[in-house]
């Protein structure tokens, strides 16, 4: 059986396919994800597991599971954007804020047994440290928290192969996936040689829709538009003769590679209800996790930048002259 391209799925085709794993080793009355009062979305389990952490030693009682999910390349659970290890109750962090939440949860006798699912890799050593953390904290048995990562999820697949039926895994549900490399190269290309850059070399006309009428054709807000004016406007003409030196043409045909699947992507995956600033949004974060180039500090304004860079281009997006046709 194939291996699935987690990183792909949505957060909600992940949720789904963790219940249905849960159905299966826990019981069929494992409820879905449901969001709470803190903005936290659990799945429950109430009673005996049939499977779960084993058949001869099941958990008993309530079962609070987590999902996870990144759309990042190729991550683990040693990050430590999910365990800080310097600062363990560090918010910014996926365990940081599970334990915060979590606590309150057992406080109140919500819960007994804790199950985290993710995509992410996790090592031995990483297991028993963030397992020690969780039950200190929250004060259950470690035997109670259990860490499920991308490795657990094949094999209960492989052993239970019903689960891909049920979970109905349809790549055309996939959300609107991008590769970020393209991109990325241009980006850090701009960020060496941007303050050398003569600007007004280039004598491209660009051919774009009117920036309030292509607002109106994509949905995007008024707020939203005034605020990506406000930031990054400025560094439009700085951009056009960048990418249009004789010399960045490599980086250009990079760039315009990149747009064409930006934007094709976005045609095909946009849900209808969608606004553009949603879009950008989505798209700035995931470039940004799935690329550690853009991971660096200064090149995070930098994707927001190229990112209105495209939209104010027309290179992404409705624009009249292919709305009218």
């Amino acid at each position: 059986m194939a291996v699935y391209s987690y990183e792909d799925m949505s957060d909600e085709q992940f949720e789904r396919l963790v219940v249905i794993i849960c159905q299966r080793i826990l019981g069929n009355s494992a409820q879905g994800f449901a969001k709470g009062p803190d903005g936290g979305r659990d799945a429950k389990f109430i009673g005996t597991a049939d499977l779960f952490p084993s058949q001869s030693c099941p958990w008993v009682g309530i079962t609070i599971i987590q999902a996870k999910h990144t759309n990042g390349y190729n991550r683990n659970c040693s990050e430590p954007d999910f365990y800080n290890k310097e600062n363990k109750t560090n918010p910014n962090s996926v365990i940081g804020a599970e334990l915060i939440r979590i606590k309150k949860l057992r406080d109140n006798n919500e819960l007994d047994n804790y199950a985290l699912f993710t995509n992410r890799r996790l090592t031995g050593n990483a297991e028993s440290e963030i397992c020690k953390t969780i039950s200190e904290y929250i004060n259950v048995n470690i035997a109670s928290v259990k860490i499920i990562d991308v490795n657990q999820i094949e094999l209960y697949l492989k052993w239970y192969p019903e689960i891909v039926k049920v979970a109905d895994l349809d790549p055309i549900d996939s959300p609107l996936i991008v590769s970020p490399d393209d991109l990325a190269e241009v980006i850090q290309a701009f960020a060496n040689q941007a303050s050398s850059i003569i600007k007004g070399i280039s004598d491209k006309d660009i051919k774009r829709t009117a920036y309030a009428r292509k607002n109106q054709l994509n949905n995007m807000t008024e707020a939203y538009s005034n605020e990506l004016i406000r930031r990054y406007l400025k560094d439009v003409d700085e951009i056009e003769s960048f990418l249009s030196a004789p010399e960045n043409s490599e980086l250009r045909e990079r760039y315009n590679l990149a747009a064409e699947e930006f934007c094709l992507n976005i045609i095909a995956k946009r849900k209808h209800y969608q606004t553009f600033d949603e879009v950008i949004v989505y798209l700035s974060k995931l470039l940004v996790d799935r690329e550690p180039i853009l991971k660096q500090t200064k090149h995070k304004r930098l994707v927001n930048t190229m990112l209105f860079f495209m939209y104010w281009s027309c290179d992404i997006g409705v624009n009249e002259d292919v709305e009218t046709k």
